[in-house]
């Protein structure tokens, strides 16, 4: 559009401001703010507007679309706990699961899988300075979590003599810097044409009448447009579409901080598969009541989740009177799996798409002047979407459980809880299950020195390459003749 027709188009939608100084300011100045300002969908930000500033504006968050989320206007009417399928050692029916996992193989085998990852974030609060990403996460050789993820792609195509194609969501913080850093690596013994990078989205932040705000004379204040942003920005990039010329119709969607997750389960994608599921998800038993968990919930027939900080504290501390267990214990750790098209649908704009969720916040903006402005309390209003938002609209939703020590241990904060050292020593105990599992005699795991809560003191680590689970641990241990002794410093590849 060119810079008039962009600059009227504004003012007539009432958000001339964003352009107030746009006389005062140099050419690659005027270049930046154009920029930005092509990004936004003044039609999309006029709906927000008149949904999520209007009769909600007072509750401090509130969304558009189907589905339990967000703040005082949650609803929380005929909640009930949403079915899951259990693992076989907690009754689940094991004939089903080795099913599932058939299933999976064969598709894994006809080249139908992907791998998503969503990676927009920075090592901010980790007390690092670069993407997320590129953050050093194992006990011995600090592999990042990117290296991680590949080495557990490489595995998988090794195991199931297919190439997988493997997208990546950065953000306009960290992209330059992602590219950057597999190409440092040589995509860890990826193919680059394979590795595909892509931008997630962005939405202009407004204030409490919804006029977008500055937060310098040359930038709109702008931030990502929540996880849900994945499906509009695989729709953007281009991926489905190369999806289609693939012939890949399944999706493996996490997050990037949890380097333990199953990238590519098969018997995840089994379950997926043969239920002729939309959009599946794995979940966990709840530690304890608070915990900070999602929970998967049915409500008038539709699967939802409902944000830990939604719902009541009466309801979180409910107890099935039969089992004495929480009755909403099911839940979500952002681990999914999506169809191609129920992305393409989902993306469009139609009626079946997600709804943004309100924020308010303190978002540092300039007053007429031009002069910095550090607000003390909330002044503005962020727009996110939630992935899970999609779960109402998807046909047959498959929820089912996973390990907690076997596959949740993200890395969220510098110390404590979901910590780099928390993640760390979960790893090294997950190591030494697989050991104990192996059929090893117990003088040869005497040098692990488990401690009561079977964390070894030594250091080793299990790369990815040569075992993702304990029966693969079993069956690579077997063939190394002789094996090499348990000693501290072991690495296994």
């Amino acid at each position: 559009m060119p810079t008039h027709a962009l600059i009227d188009a504004f003012r007539a939608a009432g958000q001339g401001q964003v352009f107030r100084f746009f006389d005062k300011l140099d050419e690659a100045g005027r270049d930046r703010l154009l920029a930005q300002a092509a990004e936004i969908d003044l039609g999309e930000l006029a709906r927000l507007k008149a949904t999520l500033l209007g009769e909600c504006s007072a509750a401090g968050e509130g969304r558009v679309g189907g589905g339990a989320a967000g703040g005082a206007g949650v609803d929380l009417s005929d909640l009930e706990p949403a079915p899951y399928e259990p693992l076989p050692e907690h009754g689940g029916d094991a004939a089903e699961w080795a099913a599932a996992r058939s299933a999976g193989e064969a598709a894994l085998r006809a080249g139908r899988v992907a791998a998503f990852t969503v990676a927009g974030g920075q090592g901010t609060r980790l007390g690092f300075d670069g993407p997320k990403g590129t953050f050093p996460v194992t006990p011995l050789r600090a592999k990042s979590l990117f290296q991680v993820f590949a080495e557990k792609l490489l595995a998988a195509q090794r195991r199931y003599g297919r190439p997988l194609h493997w997208f990546i969501m950065t953000s306009t913080q960290n992209h330059e810097a992602t590219a950057q850093f597999f190409a440092e690596h040589a995509y860890f013994g990826l193919a680059p044409e394979r590795v595909h990078l892509f931008r997630q989205g962005r939405m202009p932040a407004v204030d409490f009448e919804g006029r977008i705000l500055l937060e310098a004379p040359d930038r709109i204040a702008m931030s990502p447009d929540g996880h849900g942003g994945s499906l509009r920005a695989l729709s953007r990039s281009g991926a489905l579409d190369l999806m289609a010329r693939e012939g890949i119709d399944t999706l493996s969607y996490f997050q990037v901080d949890n380097p333990m997750v199953r990238c590519i389960d098969p018997a995840f994608i089994g379950w997926h598969l043969l239920r002729g599921s939309e959009m599946s998800s794995k979940m966990l038993p709840k530690a304890h009541a608070a915990e900070k968990l999602g929970h998967f919930c049915m409500q008038r027939g539709r699967l939802v989740v409902v944000e830990y900080s939604d719902l009541p504290q009466a309801m979180q501390e409910e107890r099935a009177a039969a089992t004495g267990e929480l009755r909403f214990n099911a839940g979500s750790i952002a681990i999914h799996l999506l169809n191609r098209e129920f992305v393409r649908r989902m993306s469009a704009g139609g009626a079946e798409s997600l709804g943004f969720h309100r924020a308010d916040k303190k978002i540092p903006t300039l007053d007429e002047t031009g002069q910095p402005l550090s607000p003390p309390a909330p002044n503005g209003v962020k727009f996110e979407l939630f992935v899970f938002d999609a779960l109402p609209f998807a046909r047959n939703p498959v929820v089912i459980e996973t390990s907690r020590a076997d596959e949740f241990s993200p890395v969220k904060n510098a110390t404590g809880a979901d910590s780099p050292q928390s993640c760390r020593a979960d790893q090294l105990r997950q190591y030494a299950r697989w050991f104990a599992a192996a059929g090893l005699p117990a003088g040869q795991l005497a040098p692990l020195a488990l401690d009561a809560s079977g964390l070894p003191q030594i250091g080793l680590e299990v790369s990815p390459l040569f075992a993702e689970d304990a029966a693969s641990f079993a069956e690579s241990w077997a063939k190394l003749s002789p094996p090499p002794p348990i000693a501290d410093g072991l690495y296994l590849e």
